[in-house]
């Protein structure tokens, strides 16, 4: 689904989804299809599953957004690599 579609679909509920085709452009995660996994009176209730599923498998690319915003930022921040480090 696109963003518009979701809105459509869900109207003035948080949603948790899963982002199924995305990319990423000067610093902003662009999220161009996506899959609903729920959708929320609040905050907190989508906050609960998204950790359950989260810690089940982190490799999933899993968002919480309100319907009521037009249009979702993702912002990207970049970690520096520290490495490994061994105790001597």
């Amino acid at each position: 689904m696109k963003w518009s579609e979701v809105r459509e679909h869900f109207p003035e509920r948080c949603v948790l989804v899963e982002a199924l085709k995305s990319e990423t452009r000067r610093k902003e995660r662009i999220i161009e299809e996506m899959s609903v996994i729920d959708d929320f009176e609040n905050g907190n209730a989508a906050w609960k599953v998204y950790k359950k599923l989260h810690a089940e498998n982190q490799s999933r690319e899993l968002y919480i957004f309100h319907t009521n915003n037009e249009d979702i930022k993702v912002t990207v921040t970049e970690q520096p690599y520290i490495g490994v480090r061994r105790r001597g």
